[in-house]
This record gives C-alpha cells, sequence and structure tokens, in this order.
C-alpha cells in the first residue's frame, strides 16, 4: 500500500512537472516566433514588456484574460464554449507518453522523466492527436459564421489526408524497431549518432516532418485560418482568452509535436557518443532532460523558420500533396523498408 502511495505520488509529481515545463516553453515559444519574424523580416518584435521583451507572453496572458467576452447571438453556445478548451486539452494530452528524459535519482528513488511508459505509446500518440481536429471543427461549425465553417472542413480533410501519410511513415519505423514504447524507440537509438532513426529511415523522417506540419496547420498548411481567403478561419468569432486557448493550443500541439519528432527520429534524450549508465543517477537525469529540450527547440526553430521563409499552399496543392505524393511515397517506403529488413535478418545484421 504505502509502494503504491509513493508511486502515484511520484507520477503526480512528474505530470506537474512536465506540465509546468511545457507551458512554460509553449509560453515563451509565441515570443520566440515573433523575435524570429522580426529577424526575417529585419525589424526588432517586441521589446517593450521587459528587457528585450521577455515579459511579452505574460503581457500577452494578461491582454487575454482582461478583453471583452464575446459570443455571437446565433452561435452554439455550449459547443462554442468548450470547443478551445478541447483543442487545448487534447494537445496536452499527448504529452504524457513522451519520454522528456532518461531516468533521474531523487530521495532514493529512480524515477523515469516520462508520465506514462505505455507500451503502444505510438497508437496512442495518434489516437490522441486526431482529438485535437474536433475541437476546430466544432468551434468552426459552433460558430454559425461560414468563414469559420470552411476553416473546420478545411482542417477536417487536411488531418484525415496527413494523418494517413503520418501513420504510413510510422510503420516501416516501427517495423525496424519492433516496439509501440516511445521509450524503447529511444534507447534503441543509444550510441553513435548514426543510430538515430534519421538514418536509418530519412524518407519516413521527410514525410513524417511534412505531416507534422499538417497537423499542427503550420504555413505552408495553415489553409484552416487563411487570412486571405477566410478572415482567420475557423476562430474568426473568438475573442478574449478561448480565441488564447486556440493559440496555446496550436503553440502547445507544435511544441509536443516536435517533441515526438526528437523521440522518433533524432534519438530522443541520447547524446551521440555517450552510453546513458546502467543506474541512473540526478546528474545524468539533469543532462538527459536537457539534451531533450535542445533537441525540441531546434525543431521548433524549424517550424518557426519555415513559416517565415515558405509561401501557404493553395488548396489543391494541399491535397494533391497529401493523397499522390506523400502517401504512395510512404507506401514505396514500407516495401523497400520490409525488403531491407529482410535481407539484413538473412545476412544476420538485423538490429
Amino acid at each position: 500500500m504505502a509502494e503504491t502511495l509513493a508511486f502515484l505520488i511520484e507520477k503526480a509529481a512528474v505530470a506537474v512537472f512536465m506540465f509546468i515545463v511545457v507551458l512554460t516553453v509553449v509560453a515563451w515559444a509565441t515570443l520566440g516566433e515573433r523575435k524570429i519574424a522580426g529577424f526575417f523580416q529585419d525589424r526588432h518584435g517586441p521589446n517593450r514588456a521587459g528587457p528585450w521583451g521577455l515579459w511579452q507572453p505574460i503581457a500577452d496572458g494578461v491582454k487575454f484574460f482582461m478583453k471583452e467576452e464575446f459570443i455571437p447571438d446565433r452561435a452554439y453556445k455550449v459547443l462554442f464554449i468548450i470547443a478551445p478548451t478541447f483543442t487545448f486539452m487534447a494537445a496536452g494530452f499527448l504529452m504524457a507518453a513522451i519520454p522528456f528524459g532518461d531516468r533521474i535519482v531523487l530521495f532514493g528513488r529512480e524515477i523515469l522523466l516520462q508520465i506514462a511508459d505505455i507500451n503502444i505509446g505510438v497508437l496512442y500518440l495518434l489516437a490522441i492527436s486526431s482529438l485535437g481536429t474536433y475541437g476546430i471543427v466544432i468551434g468552426g461549425w459552433a460558430s454559425n459564421n461560414k468563414y469559420s465553417l470552411m476553416g473546420g472542413i478545411r482542417t477536417s480533410s487536411q488531418m484525415i489526408s496527413y494523418e494517413i501519410a503520418m501513420g504510413l511513415a510510422l510503420i516501416a519505423l516501427l517495423l525496424d524497431h519492433n516496439t509501440l514504447s516511445l521509450r524503447s524507440i529511444v534507447q534503441q537509438q543509444g550510441g553513435a549518432i548514426w543510430h538515430w532513426s534519421l538514418f536509418s529511415h530519412p524518407i519516413g523522417f521527410i514525410i513524417f516532418v511534412v505531416a507534422s506540419f499538417a497537423e499542427c496547420s503550420r504555413i505552408p498548411f495553415d489553409l484552416p485560418e487563411a487570412e486571405n481567403e477566410l478572415v482567420a478561419g475557423y476562430h474568426t468569432e473568438y475573442s478574449s482568452m478561448k480565441f488564447g486557448l486556440f493559440q496555446f493550443g496550436e503553440y502547445t500541439h507544435m511544441t509536443v509535436a516536435s517533441g515526438i519528432i526528437v523521440s522518433l527520429y533524432l534519438g530522443g534524450w541520447q547524446i551521440p557518443f555517450i552510453n546513458a549508465p546502467e543506474q541512473g543517477s540526478f546528474f545524468w537525469g539533469l543532462v538527459s532532460f536537457g539534451a531533450f529540450w535542445v533537441k525540441t527547440l531546434v525543431m521548433m526553430f524549424v517550424f518557426m523558420w519555415v513559416r517565415w521563409t515558405i509561401p501557404r499552399f493553395r488548396y489543391d496543392q494541399l491535397m494533391s500533396l497529401g493523397w499522390k505524393k506523400l502517401i504512395p511515397l510512404a507506401l514505396v517506403n514500407i516495401v523497400f523498408t520490409g525488403m531491407l529488413l529482410l535481407i539484413f535478418q538473412h545476412l544476420g545484421w538485423a538490429r
């Protein structure tokens, strides 16, 4: 009984800590994106709230809470209110299965830096990531605005198209690693840098990253909120903190998607040519935690870099890329990977 209680307290503490860390990163990611946009456009970006604009996310949060709350008369009020929370929660639930580090020793206990090491972690991530679509579609429909509804419909069709490519890209990876646990996949990428799945599955990596951009509705795939076509898309009618939750959910999804890419293809917390100790320690736990977040922040920078570099696709180009390019390429990648694995197994080179 005492051991069970200690385990529950440990997991609750890990969950709260990870939630606070992710939300902190998400809050300042909004500042980072605006600073990066300013750099690419040869301007300063936010620089009034605090030194170098560091308190801008706090100022934005206060602004969202203090702005007037507006609900259209003809909106379906219950669904209109629920939708932003649903989107944010779906993005937040994704962090449960991500291994943010190896192990850390505290108070004589060895604690995994992961909320839940479930043996079907990859399936969990695919399932939960799909739920965020419902919040956007419901918000677009409940607004009773034709532009919002069109943005919601675009979201649903976009997610269906690119989730298929994303799932097919993962099949080749799972054939190689022979596990659905993210922790096991990260552990298999330890040692030399060429053990990272990026080098053994480059095509799958490219497909997964492109599909992740579409899942997060980031440029060049932000058709659900295309300002020049749909005013602001699915959140046209939203204001105050409801609009803030949609924005927060988008950045949370981007942060978590970066963490998933790092775990699946970039070695997770692994540091090239440094093997994890057989027994955890406080120092190694901090180092592995830091290594994971360095890689994740680099991946987030790529998301922002692409946004301010590449123009938006037309809608027909978006759908054509998903169905006519990525899905066939992912299917070919599965067949090619399977053939290579059979050859390697025959030669005795299997993982």
